[in-house]
């Protein structure tokens, strides 16, 4: 789940388990939901909060989701844009730093996708040259043949 920036811009004093004011940004969308669901499950029914700031955190769920929305849109795009500028480079020759940062220099054969095995959703492209594998980041330069 992405990570939020903090959601209040007050600070106030630090408390005793070492945040310093309102430290949100390691709060995710599920957790800011859960938080403002035992807030309002814990609120004094004779004091009740009131509509401005159920509107205000309502609008803060919207905002989250909605930029949540964005980067998962923007981070999609850009693994579509990275494969095929990878796809392209297939027949071409190029220098690059292999993933044992070793100089590499060659035509590419394949083009891969790897996915990270603790976030599946994190993808990084890698253009093959022979036996080596390269991180589409790490070329150098394309040399056209």
């Amino acid at each position: 789940m992405t990570s939020i920036p903090g959601v209040n811009s007050s600070s106030s004093s630090s408390s005793s388990g070492g945040l310093t004011g309102n430290d949100l940004s390691d709060v995710d969308l599920d957790e800011f939901l859960g938080l403002l669901i035992t807030e309002l499950q814990n609120q004094d029914p004779l004091n009740p909060m009131d509509n401005a700031q159920m509107l205000d955190q309502i609008s803060q769920i919207r905002e989250i989701g909605s930029t949540n929305q964005l980067t998962e849109t923007l981070t999609t795009l850009a693994i579509g844009q990275e494969l095929s500028m990878a796809s392209n480079l297939i027949g071409k020759t190029v220098s690059a730093l292999d993933t044992n940062a070793e100089s590499v220099e060659g035509v590419v054969d394949r083009v891969s996708v790897q996915t990270d095995d603790e976030d599946p959703t994190i993808r990084k492209v890698s253009v093959h040259i022979g036996s080596s594998i390269v991180d589409i980041t790490n070329i150098r330069e394309i040399v056209e043949n």
